[in-house]
């Protein structure tokens, strides 16, 4: 199919710090590997105690890392969000023009969010997330004409806080006959939204990414297979990533299991917008299932070996020379 790829999501600039141990995490009560929205003062709290550490800035959010990631991969993409009129609102926009997406950016009267990941030693990250500008998007921010051109439409679960939002965004897709994407994005977000989530997927969604915690957590399932098979009797194609086991795919009756890539692994962050980058890219590309995964296995390999989630301008050309190597697979 040829993709043409919308996304909407908390635009936030990531502010990423490799902790020297968990002793931080329990000290400001963060649950290791979740994503807690905090105030502003929280916010700058956590900013303080990393502030003698090394840190990486760069634009984030998990649909714009998946958005960005397809856009360096040349598919055509914009994204919907909203900013402060700020330097860090800056760092957002230029860094989504620098992949080739187009910014179709609110600003709002607050300062741009920042999402504050702290990576631990083992590479897991955790997130405290002060929303800033992006938790003032609303409905009547979104035009029609933003969706017209366009074939997918992709949301995070970020944003689910805000369901008259999701709500209007989905509608106005489905009208312009765009399939709708859902990456559930934290654990903790399907737990506090679980009734709206089943809504949404049972209603709009025509593909779910979700990783074995998020799975469990929306099915109730313990075994990643058994939450597979119950999220796919509701939309298209169902992914749920399980990190070093790799991922599991469904369409129809059709189980898919796809290795995860022996790399270095450094920082998780990013590892799952970009696996959704890399399987959509399959998608566009009209490769079989198996062969969409391994392209995000490809992906969220490479991510995970840098700090930070987005994977530097330098490695695009092995990864596509790996993506080659995979069609070749398609055409034997």
């Amino acid at each position: 199919m040829n993709m043409k790829i919308l996304g909407m999501g908390n635009a936030l600039v990531d502010i990423v710090t490799e902790l020297p141990n968990d002793l931080l995490l329990k000290d400001l009560s963060l649950q290791k590997g979740s994503m807690q929205l905090v105030d502003k003062d929280f916010s700058d709290k956590v900013r303080e105690k990393i502030s003698r550490l090394p840190c990486i800035e760069k634009s984030g959010g998990s649909a714009a890392n998946t958005i960005c990631g397809l856009a360096s991969l040349g598919v055509e993409a914009a994204f919907i969000g909203k900013i402060g009129r700020d330097r860090l609102g800056e760092v957002f926009r230029s860094d989504l023009e620098h992949h080739g997406v187009t910014p179709l950016m609110r600003f709002g009267d607050t300062e741009t969010g920042l999402a504050l990941a702290l990576v631990s030693r083992n590479s897991e990250r955790t997130f405290a997330t002060y929303l800033g500008a992006a938790v003032e998007m609303e409905p009547s921010h979104l035009d029609a004409a933003f969706f017209k051109g366009y074939t997918h439409f992709y949301i995070e679960g970020y944003l689910m806080q805000h369901y008259e939002l999701i709500r209007r965004a989905v509608e106005l897709a489905k009208d312009a006959g765009l399939d709708v994407i859902i990456d559930m994005a934290s654990f903790n977000v399907v737990e506090d939204n679980r009734d709206f989530l089943h809504f949404l997927i049972k209603e709009y969604a025509d593909v779910v990414f979700a990783n074995a915690d998020e799975a469990r957590a929306f099915t109730g399932r313990r075994k990643p297979e058994e939450a597979l098979q119950k999220i796919a009797e509701d939309c298209w194609i169902t992914v749920v990533k399980t990190g070093a086991n790799g991922s599991l795919v469904q369409n129809g009756k059709k189980v898919y299991r796809i290795p995860a890539r022996k790399v270095n692994c450094i920082d998780t962050t990013g590892a799952g917008d970009l696996y959704a980058a890399g399987f959509l890219y399959g998608l566009h590309l009209n490769l079989k299932f198996d062969l969409c995964g391994e392209i995000g296995s490809i992906l969220a390999g490479k991510v995970i070996e840098v700090m930070g989630a987005k994977i530097p301008d330098d490695e695009w050309p092995e990864i596509r020379e790996l993506i080659k190597q995979t069609l070749y697979k398609q055409v034997k």
